[in-house]
């Protein structure tokens, strides 16, 4: 009888043994898989646009010292900046991600287009996003100061990926989106400066430094 006890006692343990594994086995698959997955899938902000960390960037200061590419942007009320037609002024770009930024680049635009120092005839500051202007008036709504900006709409990012603004160390949305970048052009068409910011500050002080060093008096 006591022998009987045992031998069942020993397949309930063998038994019990082998489920157990089969069921460490089991969780650690799913648990291997979820990581798997959560490793390959882009993460995304809650605008559903994806976030890719660890990209390698491109370096902004091939620009520096060379002419700027061609590019034609419209503002809200149609009326057209091209780099032909503003050779002979100081132009600021600055390169954001729009109607996303908010508070950062909305500050900014505000504070560029406040500036005292750069409201003269031989500077041009234009902000430019990706956003359509129909949706730009979303921004303004939430924040009317924004009104008073030149921003211009740059569609399907052409301008943004001739500069090569969509992939910098400040781009949240590498690929889509501008993130938070500077581009100053001589009024003989060069590129003179170039900054990109990921801490997303303020920078008037600096740009307007910049100008002075090449500008005439």
């Amino acid at each position: 009888m006591n022998t009987q006890i045992s031998n069942g006692m020993k397949k309930i343990n063998v038994s019990t043994i082998i489920i157990t594994i089969v069921v460490v086995v089991i969780i650690g698959l799913l648990i291997w898989n979820d990581s798997k997955n959560k490793i390959s899938t882009p993460v995304a902000d809650e605008h559903g646009m994806p976030i890719v960390t660890n990209t390698p960037v491109i370096p902004l200061d091939e620009l520096i010292n060379k002419p700027t590419p061609d590019f034609a942007l419209a503002d809200r009320d149609g009326k057209i900046y091209s780099s032909n037609e503003l050779q002979g002024k100081n132009v600021i770009l600055f390169f954001n991600e729009g109607l996303m930024c908010y508070p950062a680049c909305w500050n900014q635009i505000v504070s560029l287009s406040q500036d005292e120092r750069l409201k003269n005839d031989n500077t041009v500051v234009l902000s430019v996003v990706i956003d359509s202007k129909e949706d730009w008036q979303q921004a303004i709504n939430k924040m009317p100061e924004l009104a008073k900006a030149t921003v211009v709409f740059d569609k399907d990012a052409e301008v943004s990926k001739k500069f090569n603004m969509l992939k910098t160390s400040s781009s949240m949305h590498y690929g889509s989106l501008p993130g938070h970048t500077y581009v100053i052009i001589d009024k003989e068409g060069m590129v003179r400066h170039v900054f990109d910011d990921p801490n997303m500050s303020i920078h008037n002080d600096q740009l307007v430094a910049e100008i002075s060093k090449f500008s005439k008096k």
